[in-house]
């Protein structure tokens, strides 16, 4: 082998030695970007499960709540309905009753509404055409504890559902089972509520 080729074989080692180096070396940094690539991958990984978690979480329990909150509201309206139910049934009960036990609620009505001075009791034209003959009797009867209290039936009417309207003068005071029922909706709701529902 000549000094050339000794030189040539030479430089080929060392460059083979280099390039093993430097390959090894790329390899080795090649290998700790993947590792570092996969810890960073899988630390995002967590991060976003974490996320993911949270925000499941949060959209389960607003769920819920929005669930919890139909609920509730269904329950109010059921109940609602069911009050307002038994009201306009005691409406209709009264408007139902047989003419003696009509005209003997409005006697014991008129003794609670009316004032102690003289006025007119005005019917719808329906309860008019059916006051029993002895009602004024009874009513003169009732009235006997109210001193100046003296009430006289109408010929005129009123456009209501049942009950009376009470005229002193200019001034009247609707005792209508409508107006009173309605006058009296907020406590006739919590009584009827707590009958129901407690």
């Amino acid at each position: 082998m000549t000094g050339l080729e000794k030189i040539l074989e030479h430089i080929k080692s060392n460059a083979d030695s280099e390039a093993g180096a430097v390959l090894e070396k790329a390899k080795k940094e090649v290998q700790q970007l993947l590792d570092e690539s996969r810890e960073e991958g899988a630390k995002q990984v967590k991060v976003l499960e974490e996320q993911s978690k949270t925000k499941y979480e949060n959209l389960i329990k607003q769920g819920e709540s929005a669930a919890a909150l139909r609920e509730k509201k269904a329950i109010l309206e059921t109940k609602q309905q069911a009050i307002e139910k038994v009201i306009e049934d005691a409406k209709a009960f009264l408007l139902e009753l047989p003419e003696d036990k009509y005209f003997d609620t409005i006697v014991k009505m008129v003794k609670k509404y009316s004032l102690n001075q003289k006025g007119y009791l005005l019917f719808s034209e329906s309860d008019l055409r059916r006051v029993p003959a002895d009602f004024e009797a009874k009513l003169a009867e009732a009235l006997k504890e109210k001193a100046g209290a003296e009430l006289t039936v109408s010929k005129e009417t009123r456009r209501i559902d049942g009950g009376f309207v009470l005229a002193y003068g200019e001034v009247e005071e609707n005792c209508s089972f409508e107006s009173l029922f309605s006058a009296a909706k907020e406590t006739l709701q919590d009584k009827v509520g707590g009958m129901l529902f407690e």
